[in-house]
């Protein structure tokens, strides 16, 4: 044993009994890993997770969390990202190279989530196409043999319009059987239905999550790339190694806290936007709306055939008498939905976008857990408003 102080605290000797256990993984915060002997330090056990070579390739927390999430997804490997936005920028700077084309769904807010190809692929030469995710005949339109990348949404994020995704992922497979079928499920969540099962031998390639809405409650700012492809895995993971995606252990921490409560989470903001969705389309002053799980709702067919739930988004559209002030007055008299550009957690939300060309503009309610009958208030008030 060293004689100075320092040298004897940076060096103690004690190590705390191994076994202990509790309702939470030890959460494990390290950028330096120690190995046990010479030979250790030449291993890829953090390949499969029976080693640990960096703190940025991963620790026993980040290891748990993964492996959770591949349970939930129906996945074999899940990797973490900072970011929902970050595990799509993964995907794509994994699967495409110049001369390629990724096929991306117009959806409301499908802009934001693919920025990255929009606004940097195409200056490296990847071409981008679009396409109406409700309409199998305009996918398939748009993948040409210099398709690699093709991704899918469910539902539109603004409209919450419910693809035909059997029918989208045939498309891909008859058009481009060597195009990858990447899908945004952060709605779905591993809950709602299983992307890598659709039914009729159909599966997505990739299952990408922002977990900040549902998995963490709102809590944490993470993202995920789910597969089950052993291959394709090992391409995504020395990918997401040379570009040092390391994730937070705190942020991961929060997932793992949440998590077991997501099913619990989902199924009562689901019942709750159906109440909602219900009271609102008695109401004469909004338009339509808009909900998988209503039958009036677009795509709803195809919801049904799929899911067994439906997250707690609802949205609201508005007649275009008035402009984008009759919907600023609406948002305004909200008070327990708090107007926020996110969604998730215990929180209610409302986020509004304004109509363009003549339509009318839509507000999407993002469910909590408040009573529904105060959430039923606060939309009243919105509603008198108006008059």
């Amino acid at each position: 044993m060293p004689d100075a102080l320092t040298t004897r605290l940076i060096h103690h000797p004690y190590r705390p009994p191994e076994g202990f256990d509790g309702v939470l993984p030890g959460v494990f915060k390290a950028a330096t890993v120690y190995f046990p002997n010479v030979a250790a330090s030449r291993t890829d056990g953090w390949i499969d997770k029976t080693s640990y070579t960096y703190g940025l390739q991963g620790t026993p927390t980040s290891f748990v969390l993964e492996e959770r999430l591949a349970t939930l997804e129906g996945a074999r490997r899940v990797l973490l990202a900072p970011s929902g936005r970050a595990a799509v920028t993964l995907v794509e700077v994994v699967a495409l190279q110049t001369g390629d084309a990724v096929v991306l769904p117009s959806v409301g807010l499908g802009a934001a989530g693919h920025a990255f190809a929009r606004e940097d692929l195409v200056r490296w030469g990847v071409g981008v196409r679009g396409y109406d995710p409700m309409s199998v005949a305009s996918l398939a339109e748009a993948v040409t043999p210099a398709t690699r990348l093709v991704w899918l949404v469910a539902p539109d994020p603004m409209t919450l319009a419910f693809p035909d995704l059997r029918g989208l992922v045939h498309a891909v497979r008859e058009r481009a059987p060597g195009a990858l079928v990447a899908l945004d499920n952060t709605w779905g969540a591993g809950v709602a239905f299983c992307a890598f099962d659709l039914g009729e031998g159909l599966a997505v390639d990739l299952s990408v999550q922002d977990l900040g809405p549902q998995v963490s409650d709102g809590q944490a700012c993470l993202g995920s790339v789910a597969c089950r492809d052993e291959a394709l895995y090992r391409r995504l993971l020395w990918g997401h190694t040379r570009l040092g995606l390391g994730v937070g252990m705190n942020e991961v921490e929060s997932a793992l806290r949440a998590l077991p409560s997501l099913a619990l989470r989902h199924a009562a903001q689901d019942a709750a936007a159906r109440q909602i969705a219900q009271w609102c389309r008695a109401q004469p002053a909004i338009a339509s709306v808009g909900h998988p799980a209503s039958p009036d709702s677009l795509g709803h067919a195809h919801w049904a055939t799929l899911c067994g739930s439906a997250a707690g988004l609802v949205t609201l559209q508005f007649d275009a008498g008035g402009g984008s002030d009759r919907l600023d007055t609406f948002a305004a008299a909200l008070k327990t939905f708090r107007l926020d550009d996110g969604w998730g957690g215990p929180v209610s939300r409302a986020l509004t976008f304004p109509g363009l060309a003549g339509r009318g503009g839509w507000v999407r309610l993002a469910v909590g857990l408040e009573a529904v009958e105060d959430l039923v208030n606060d939309l009243a008030r919105a509603v008198a408003a108006l008059n």
